[in-house]
Parts: structure tokens; C-alpha cells; sequence
């Protein structure tokens, strides 16, 4: 087989990013650009600076990339970016530098939808994974259980009603004090709390779905800590960030292996920024271990946006003929 190597590009919201791998499978350099300074001050992201800085930084990211994997232009043959879903002004700036790269090297471009490319972060992980498997994809924009039929074939089981997990960790961060971003920060302090100190809710939409609901639960966090307030109650944030993340987690948990189970599958992927939340790990791995299912994930650095995961996707979709003309265009609330 020929070696296939793409340049993948990834500006979906606060990261500019550009990664060359090998058929799918083998990172030759993944570089990323994070704009978490600029943003902690306003407790999240803020769309104009973030457009702002990718303008700033894409030539030089995509530049350093081809330098760390040794190579030029004349050795990429095809070019792949995340068009959707994401921030619009953010997405753009992706879309036009490999519309432009793709115009100038006469190199295919490959259109990669973000929420895939998570999944595929898994495909560089482990080199021996293949299709059918489930995956719960979990981050600050998406909340998904999807099962995978092949490397370019995706089945929504289930997805959140209202916010992503990810976004109601950065928002019980915030009403605690603890900062942007919130994932690893609630992670970290409640290691230190107990997590049945109290009894947030878990929902379930009805018996036969697998649809998610944090809204509720971000809700009875903030609920909790007026009504203390109001009282004058010592609040201990560790019990609170315990219970909250525990309430979270045991309902991703339970969804993404009866997700499994109706499949027929006997392996369970995680993707996105919360799929690195510790908590998470260790509990999908002990319940899914009672079901004989196994438990596969990325490391850190390939949970958070980065442009490897969109190389991969690039790679089996451009294998199934899937490239994009110099029309495409940025698509912020794309589908899976």
C-alpha cells in the first residue's frame, strides 16, 4: 500500500492547529496553538479574539508542522480542515488557509466535520482499533454516543437535549471560583471531595433513550450554593465539585455501555476534552469491565482540539472518495 499523507487543519474555536499523519494511524508532528490566556480573563471563549488569533497564528502553525514532520508541500497529497461545527469566524480561518493551500499546491482537499474528527483521535491512540465500536464523544460543544459501522460510517444512539457535559463543568467551575477552563479544575478538586456528600440529580429522558440532560443538574449546583449562601452555610467546594462530576459521569457512563450493549459491541471509545476527566476514565473502565465490554481512549493532548484527529478522519474519508471543491464552506452547527 502507498503511504498516504495528510496535512490536517483544526480551528474550531480557541486552538490553532496543524498536524501531518500517516495513513490515519501515525502522528508525524501535531502542533497546537492554544489561546487560553487570552480567553481566561472573560471566563470563556470569546469568539472575535479567537477568529483575531487565528489569523495571527495559522501560516506559522501549518509551517512548524510540515518543518517537525520533515517535509514540504511536495509531500502532502491531500490537505484536510474542519469545516463544522464550531465557531463561525473561527472556522473561516481554517477553511480559507487550506482552500488557499489547496488552490496553490493543486493538493485534494478533504472536508473533515469536528465532532468525526474526535472520534477518529482514537484511530492514533490504538493502532489495531477497528470498526464496529461505540463512542461517547464529550466536550465543551457536543455531547454525543455514537456508534461507529465503519471508518467513515457514524450512527447517532444518543445526544444531549440541552448543554454538552463539557459545558456544564466549565459553567459549575465558574459559579465556584475555580476559573476557565473548568474540566481539569473540577477534575482536580474533586479528587479531595466526597462524591456522595450530595445527592445531584441524573436524568433520563425516558426508559428506551439515551439522550443526555445536564441542564437540570447544572441548575440544582447553582440552586445548592444560593440557598447556602443565603443561609450563611460553609460551603465545601470539593464536595460539591465531587458530587457534581459524579452525578455527570455516572450518567455518561450508563448511556454509553447500554449504548453498547443494544449494539453488539464489545468495545467503548472516549473522545473530546471531558473524555480526559479521571473520574471518567475509571469508572467506564470498572463498569464496562462487568460487562465484558473493554475501554479504549486518546491521551490529553488528543482529547483537546488538535488538528492529528482531523489528518485521521481526513485520511478514511478521502479513502471513501470524500473530497470537497473550493466552494466549501464553513457549516458552525454541522451535523454528524
Amino acid at each position: 500500500m502507498t503511504d498516504k499523507i495528510i496535512l490536517g487543519i483544526e480551528s474550531s474555536c480557541d486552538e490553532t492547529a496543524a498536524s501531518v499523519v500517516k495513513n490515519g494511524r501515525e502522528i508525524l508532528s501535531n502542533v497546537i496553538n492554544t489561546q487560553i490566556d487570552f480567553h481566561k480573563k472573560y471566563g470563556g471563549v470569546v469568539p472575535e479574539i479567537a477568529s483575531r488569533k487565528h489569523i495571527e497564528n495559522i501560516d506559522s502553525v501549518i509551517d512548524e508542522a510540515l518543518l517537525k514532520a520533515g517535509m514540504t508541500f511536495d509531500d502532502i497529497d491531500a490537505i484536510a480542515v474542519t469545516y463544522g461545527p464550531g465557531l463561525v469566524g473561527a472556522l473561516l480561518v481554517g477553511v480559507s488557509s487550506a482552500k488557499a493551500l489547496s488552490f496553490a499546491t493543486k493538493k485534494p482537499l478533504i472536508a473533515v466535520n469536528h465532532i468525526r474528527g474526535h472520534i477518529c483521535a482514537n484511530f492514533l491512540a490504538h493502532s489495531d482499533l477497528k470498526p464496529p465500536f461505540v463512542c461517547l464523544v464529550a466536550s465543551g460543544g457536543h455531547s454525543h454516543i455514537v456508534k461507529v459501522k465503519d471508518y467513515a460510517e457514524f450512527e447517532i444512539l444518543g445526544r444531549t437535549r440541552d448543554d454538552a457535559a463539557g459545558e456544564a463543568f466549565d459553567k459549575i467551575a465558574r459559579v465556584l471560583g475555580l476559573g476557565y477552563p473548568g474540566g481539569p479544575l473540577i477534575d482536580e478538586l474533586a479528587k479531595s471531595g466526597n462524591p456522595d456528600a450530595i445527592q445531584f440529580p441524573r436524568v433520563r429522558m425516558d426508559k428506551n433513550s439515551l439522550d443526555f440532560s445536564f441542564s437540570g443538574v447544572k441548575t440544582a449546583v447553582i440552586n445548592y450554593l444560593h440557598k447556602a449562601e443565603q443561609k450563611g452555610e460553609k460551603i465545601d467546594k470539593a464536595d460539591v465539585a465531587a458530587s457534581f462530576q459524579a452525578a455527570v459521569t455516572d450518567v455518561l457512563c450508563e448511556h454509553t455501555i447500554e449504548g453498547a450493549i443494544k449494539s453488539g459491541v464489545k468495545t467503548v471509545t472516549l473522545a473530546g476534552g471531558v473524555a480526559a476527566n479521571t473520574e471518567l476514565r475509571k469508572k467506564m473502565t470498572e463498569e464496562c469491565a462487568k460487562h465484558g465490554i473493554s475501554v479504549l481512549y486518546p491521551p490529553p493532548v488528543l482529547c483537546t482540539d488538535n488538528a492529528a484527529m482531523i489528518a485521521s478522519c481526513g485520511y478514511f474519508e478521502g479513502e471513501k472518495g470524500n473530497f470537497a471543491d473550493l466552494t466549501l464552506n464553513a457549516v458552525p452547527n454541522l451535523p454528524l
